[in-house]
């Protein structure tokens, strides 16, 4: 396993397509190969399959995310994360409130401007707490915010000391939305998201729009 994943985080890189026959390629005699993939994941090293991401053709592996550098002394063989079993994935999915914790999609809804509905799974955050030590923990995701979204890393220091720079008013506000655990955005800010997507021409377009609008 730690040849194995020291050949991807190396060779392959995050981002980067191999396959399991390149991986018996290069390990000839390394039996189970799959099986030392798998077991990385355990150890939160993320892995796409054709099942999360659709360019992927059947034998095609994307690595997104290193995981546990299992190669360094104090690393890799020995005790496993515990498995994700049914139980704990419903456990996961009812604390985050069964939805997507990335872009707050519900399980069946469309996404905006398409007919594809939203099918969430459990992915694995890396969470930096205030010693410096870093932990993966188990979060909900959509499919969509799993494939495409750059690796992310939840700041658990910085998120809750940023508390002290708010105001009263905005306190009271923050701790409203963190009681409800969601946010309706006003028209303003919809409009803002969506023109923040547009492509350069069409943010031209846009701009030009509002400007004339100012002055009728």
């Amino acid at each position: 396993m730690k040849r194995v994943a020291l050949w991807l985080a190396t060779e392959v890189g995050e981002g980067g397509i191999f396959t399991y026959t390149s991986l018996r390629e290069v390990f000839p005699s390394t039996t189970q190969i799959d099986r030392r993939v798998r077991d990385l994941r355990e150890r939160g090293w993320r892995i796409d399959t054709a099942r999360n991401d659709d360019t992927l053709g059947s034998d095609e592996r994307r690595l997104v995310s290193v995981g546990e550098p299992v190669w360094e002394s104090g690393h890799g063989p020995g005790k496993k994360a515990a498995g994700l079993n049914g139980a704990r994935r419903r456990e996961v999915l009812m604390k985050d409130g069964n939805i997507c914790r990335s872009c707050g999609i519900t399980p069946g809804e469309e996404y905006a401007e398409s007919y594809e509905t939203a099918q969430l799974d459990i992915a694995r955050r890396p969470v930096r707490h205030a010693d410096g030590s870093v932990t993966t923990e188990l979060i909900t995701e959509c499919r969509r915010c799993r494939v495409g979204a750059p690796k992310a890393e939840a700041d658990e220091a910085r998120t809750i000391a940023a508390i002290d720079g708010l105001g009263s008013m905005e306190r009271q506000l923050l701790a409203s939305w963190v009681k409800a655990d969601q946010r309706d955005f006003g028209k303003v800010e919809l409009l803002w998201a969506a023109y923040r997507t547009m492509p350069a021409e069409s943010r031209a377009l846009f701009r030009n729009s509002l400007e004339a609008s100012l002055q009728q």
